[in-house]
């Protein structure tokens, strides 16, 4: 090449040389000078070169993206030849080629910009600016850079505003989508710090723009956080936490099924299912006999703060319509559950027990009552009430004793002696007349020394409870007290005795003892009472479980099971012998007196009693007795000498 320039050089020396010689002689005419100028072309054009490839550098690469850059060229010499292509290449290996990825930037020489695109995010990019012309291709030198990966959005959180007891309005602006497109945006709230998406969140669509975000369903009085939040495929950002209180309202409270209804009360009560953001100060229920009840009226109180509560509705009328709801109160107001009616039950008849007899004598007893409830109509009268057939009512035979419920005695007279009554306790009010248990009682029967025995129903028998211990007979007659041993044994005439011939020790605890001659009068027991038969006798035991064989057999071996513990009284027997009297007999171990030696014997041990019937054994008569032993547990039946001392329990005729 440099050579060529020099030939050049040369040629244009002896061209200037042939010039001035010419214009020195003149004697050159215009067809020379033409073939001399067309010469000088040809000559020239034999001795030029053909082109290079352009000289060009790379500009500094600017604007990196995650995805784009901006970098160019500067073509310094064209090489001789126009620029029919420029612009950059680049790869992510060294060496780039503007056969691979590359821009095109027009043509021709000097300066140029280039935009590159399509770039992969956190990637190490290789660039070279290249210019052609028909000489070939030429770069520029090679420059590297980074685009930087993609990361979270970045934005803020727009202040809260519009706060109402269940919505409020925030939203978020976005100073970075993180080098992605954003796919999703909204805001995201909590009653805890720092909410994610996990928690409640509204959604706004797309893109980078500035948005506002309805919140809504909150609870009122309750303070929430609440974040924006943007999300690109990198992830989710967030932006800073902020904090805000809904307006409180009053409570939400329901009313509870009405239960257990009485005449004056009822139970209720309520669900306090939120405090409406402010604390519930106080609770209860409160009602009306009109609808529409208020907590300034009849209510109670039942504790405060949300959940459960029952109520105890008191001092209420009996048969009368009530409203009632639940209330629930705060800071803000008081709140009203759903209205419920009911009517408490009417006045119904009084509740009562009778009470125990005691106090008999042969004419008088004491009872009376106890009124446990009104049922809801004030007591206008109260007592007891008899009768001799069972059920009393205030149609029979009454006495009254006040008002008002509580217990209550009264002295029941002009009774018969010896015989059964059924006594009630009575109370009246305005529903009717209400009654306690029924209970029975014998009166007492006086012989005629006035003597006073207490009496007892077994079965559909009256017997005396006690021995009979008179001294004389009812027509007024004595009845020869022997006290002799061998008078005794030798008699066949009526005779009494006291055991061990002790009065003062055994009368009123055992009574007489009889020898079966004075049983034969007739006229021992008082009026209206006799001796029993064995008939009779029978009776009693078939009543207190004996079979009727078992009942008709003659044995000095105890019949039945336990008759005789039923007859035995409780105590005074010997060694645990005592029975459980449970028939009422309250038979007691006296002992006998032995008809053959006049002696006493076995008190403590056994008792007898005579039967007015006589018995027929082997062509001798004696007399028919019930015999009870400590050890045994039934009852024995034989017959006897007539001249044995045995007691007697008299029966109603």
């Amino acid at each position: 090449m440099f050579y060529g320039i020099i030939k050049a050089k040369k040629l244009s020396l002896m061209i200037d040389v042939i010039h001035t010689q010419m214009k020195r002689k003149l004697r050159i005419n215009a067809f020379l000078l033409i073939t001399i100028f067309f010469a000088e072309i040809i000559f020239l054009a034999s001795c030029r070169k053909e082109p290079v490839p352009p000289t060009l550098t790379t500009v500094a690469v600017t604007g990196i993206t995650t995805t784009t850059a901006t970098t160019g060229g500067n073509i310094t010499s064209d090489g001789g030849a126009e620029i029919t292509a420029r612009g950059v290449c680049w790869s992510t290996t060294s060496g780039p080629l503007a056969t691979a990825s590359h821009t095109s930037d027009n043509k021709g020489s000097g300066s140029f910009s280039s935009n590159i695109s399509g770039l992969t995010p956190g990637t190490t990019y290789y660039v070279r600016a290249y210019a052609t012309n028909k000489a070939g291709t030429s770069y520029g030198n090679e420059i590297s850079f980074n685009t930087p990966p993609i990361v979270v959005p970045v934005l803020t959180t727009i202040e809260v505003t519009g706060k109402t007891s269940t919505t409020a309005v925030s939203g978020g602006n976005i100073t970075s989508d993180g080098g992605a497109p954003i796919t999703a945006k909204g805001v995201c709230w909590s009653t805890a710090v720092n909410p994610t998406i996990n928690d409640k969140t509204t959604s706004n669509g797309t893109g980078s723009e500035s948005y506002a975000s309805d919140l809504t369903g909150l609870q009122p009085g309750t303070t929430y956080h609440v974040r924006a939040y943007a999300r690109n495929i990198s992830g989710t950002g967030y932006g800073n936490d902020l904090t805000f209180v809904t307006l409180a309202v009053r409570p939400t409270v329901t009313t509870a099924v009405i239960s257990n209804k009485t005449r004056t009360t009822a139970v209720s009560g309520g669900n306090v299912t939120s405090d409406g953001g402010s604390p519930v100060t106080y609770r209860g229920v409160c009602w009306s006999t009109s609808p529409g009840p208020v907590a300034t009226g009849p209510h109670t109180t039942d504790n405060s703060g949300t959940g459960t509560f029952v109520s105890n509705i008191t001092g209420l009328n009996p048969n009368t319509t009530y409203y009632v709801k639940a209330y629930a109160t705060n800071s803000i107001g008081t709140s009203y559950g759903s209205e419920l009616s009911f009517v408490t039950d009417p006045v119904a008849v009084p509740v009562l027990t009778t009470n125990s007899i005691s106090g008999q004598t042969t004419n008088s007893a004491v009872s009376g009552g106890n009124i446990t409830s009104d049922n809801g109509g004030a007591i206008t009268e109260r007592g007891v009430c008899w009768n001799t057939t069972g059920n009393p009512t205030v149609s029979d035979p009454k006495i009254s004793n006040g008002t008002g419920t509580g217990s209550y005695t009264v002295n029941i007279t002009g009774l018969t002696a010896g015989t059964t009554y059924y006594v009630r306790a009575y109370a009246n009010n305005s529903a009717g007349s209400g009654y306690g248990n029924q209970l029975s009682f014998t009166t007492f029967i006086a012989d005629i020394e006035g003597n006073v025995y207490k009496t007892i129903q077994i079965g559909t028998q009256i017997w005396m409870a006690e021995n009979l211990k008179t001294t004389t007979y009812r027509d007024g007659n004595p009845v020869p007290n022997v006290t002799d041993p061998l008078v005794w044994s030798a008699l066949s005439v009526d005779a009494y005795c006291w055991y061990d011939n002790s009065e003062s020790s055994y009368k009123n605890l055992y009574g007489a003892l009889y020898n079966w001659f004075s049983v034969n009068k007739g006229t021992l027991c008082p009026t209206g009472w006799h001796v029993p038969t064995d008939e009779e006798l029978k009776t009693l035991e078939i009543y207190l479980g004996m079979t009727q064989a078992q009942a008709d057999s003659y044995s000095i071996v105890a019949r039945g099971t336990d008759q005789g513990t039923k007859l035995k009284s409780t105590s005074g027997w010997y060694s645990g012998g005592n029975g459980t009297n449970s028939s009422g007999f309250n038979g007691l171990p006296g002992g006998y007196r032995y008809g053959q030696d006049g002696g006493f014997y076995d008190i403590t041990k056994l008792s007898y009693w005579w039967s007015s019937t006589e018995y027929e054994y082997d062509t001798v008569t004696k007399a028919t007795y019930r015999r009870i032993n400590y050890d045994l547990s039934g009852v024995l039946r034989e017959g006897t000498s007539k001249k044995g001392g045995k007691y007697i329990r008299c029966l109603k005729n």
